[in-house]
């Protein structure tokens, strides 16, 4: 059985990175998977989602820090 490692540290942000990662694709013109696979999408198309989800999550971690919080 393989072991993911990428596991959710708070399960109920599920929802929120998946639409994080919705707003990224949409944000840079890349077509997201329907499916979940990743496997066909170019290694620059990946790259560049997640350093798009990388830097909205250091914006929103500043703005709690704040108290500026807008998600």
């Amino acid at each position: 059985m393989a072991r993911r490692s990428n596991q959710l540290v708070v399960p109920q942000a599920k929802q929120g990175i998946a639409q994080l990662k919705m707003e990224a694709a949409q944000q840079l013109g890349i077509q997201f998977p329907q499916d979940g696979y990743y496997g066909n999408m170019t290694t620059r198309d990946t790259g560049s989602l997640g350093g798009y989800i990388t830097k909205r999550l250091i914006q929103i971690a500043e703005q709690q820090l704040s108290g500026n919080v807008r998600i």
